[in-house]
């Protein structure tokens, strides 16, 4: 039976690891790694470095260092000494004192003293992602002889290391998806704010020159068509202000879909003069990229039924049918031919529409027709 010293230590080894695994972001999991590597080796100091391609570090973070003293030890240290050997070679540095060993360059005059030492490479198979180090070991009693980091310490900084590498490289990988749909959603933006923001602004440019020729034979024509200019200028705005809000949909990593949507369309219901409702009905969490696309498609959708249909009534329902998930949008507005819109070259956001749904994994069916409103149905599997 492992007796009850052997049990705390595997709890606290147990807990560092789920800490490690519970953040996404880059400089959370170099945080957690260094505050559980000084807790579980009960070490003054800890610090992990990751090197940049230049003889530096791109990122330094240390724990147990006031901010203040990090303020005054000055600039991130360069890729020399001991921190170099933890940067080029596998082994575990175990030093009784740094400050003899020939490596040892010396440290800034504000840096704390460091004696015993304890240090070893991050590593994902030949890749060293960083160099982690403890110093200081605390001792039961100040001045005992004998004290320092043990092999017990390096077994655990070992385990630690393995669990760190997977949990940054896990972290490395998020942020790498996530800066591929910014790029997604830069796309996103540049296509629709060609398609509507600059044929209203190539609109408003003609119709100010032809405001421009009828000043003088013309007054009252021109003043009409300075009066288009204006409320051109205003739709102008009032799109490229909402390909801004959309830009990345927060609330939904806060709220989930269904609560994002009815809070939109809440809003949508104050600021115009249409009725706009929503309804749900049995949907619950679905994974992300069904949820932004059915959201995007939803927002496109809303957006046309009130600013090019006129029409009274719009109404939103999110709905689950067996295996899968239906979204409606409906109005009674003015409809349209959607033959004759796809031969004009305006297809008022259903080419986006339809590539959204399509990546989803999902269909997309528009039903209209002049003077008969217009309904948009999408179609995702379900969870």
């Amino acid at each position: 039976m492992h007796n009850g010293p052997e049990r705390t230590g595997l709890a606290a080894v147990s807990t560092a690891l789920l800490a490690m695994s519970r953040h996404l972001e880059v400089r959370d999991v170099l945080k957690t790694i260094v505050v559980s590597a000084r807790e579980l080796l009960d070490a003054e100091y800890a610090a992990l470095g990751v090197p940049d391609d230049h003889g530096g570090f791109a990122q330094f973070v240390v724990d147990g260092v006031t901010d203040e003293q990090w303020r005054r030890i000055g600039p991130l240290p360069r890729q020399h000494g001991v921190l170099a050997s933890m940067l080029h070679s596998p082994g575990v540095e175990r030093l009784a004192d740094v400050r003899q060993d020939p490596r040892f360059e010396g440290w800034p005059a504000a840096h704390p003293e460091m004696s015993d030492f304890l240090g070893l490479p991050i590593r994902d198979g030949d890749e060293i992602l960083g160099a982690l180090f403890l110093a200081n070991k605390r001792c039961p009693r100040p001045g005992a002889a004998g004290c320092g980091f043990t092999e017990e310490d390096e077994t655990v900084l070992r385990i630690l290391a393995q669990h760190a590498a997977m949990a940054l490289t896990n972290a490395r990988l998020y942020e790498r998806s996530r800066e591929l749909t910014i790029a997604e959603e830069r796309s996103r933006l540049a296509h629709e704010l060609h398609d509507a923001v600059s044929q209203k602004l190539f609109s408003l440019r003609l119709t100010a020159q032809a405001a421009a020729a009828l000043v003088d034979r013309d007054p009252a024509r021109a003043r009409r068509e300075l009066e288009e200019v204006a409320e051109l200028a205003a739709e102008a705005a009032d799109e490229l202000r909402a390909a801004v809000v959309e830009l990345r949909p927060a609330a939904l990593d806060e709220d989930g879909l269904v609560a994002t949507l009815r809070n939109q369309v809440r809003v949508l219901d104050r600021a115009h003069a249409a009725r706009v409702t929503f309804a749900s009905d049995g949907v619950r969490a679905l994974p992300s990229g069904q949820e932004e696309a059915l959201l995007r498609v939803a927002q496109e959708a809303l957006h046309n039924a009130l600013r090019h249909s006129g029409a009274a009534h719009v109404d939103v329902s999110l709905r689950r049918d067996g295996g899968r998930v239906s979204l409606r949008v409906a109005d009674d507005g003015s409809g349209f031919d959607p033959g004759a819109v796809r031969r004009a070259g305006r297809h008022l956001g259903l080419v986006s529409m339809r590539d959204r749904a399509a990546g989803a994994g999902g269909t997309l069916t528009v039903r209209s027709a002049p003077g008969a409103g217009t309904t948009i149905d999408m179609e995702v599997p379900g969870a």
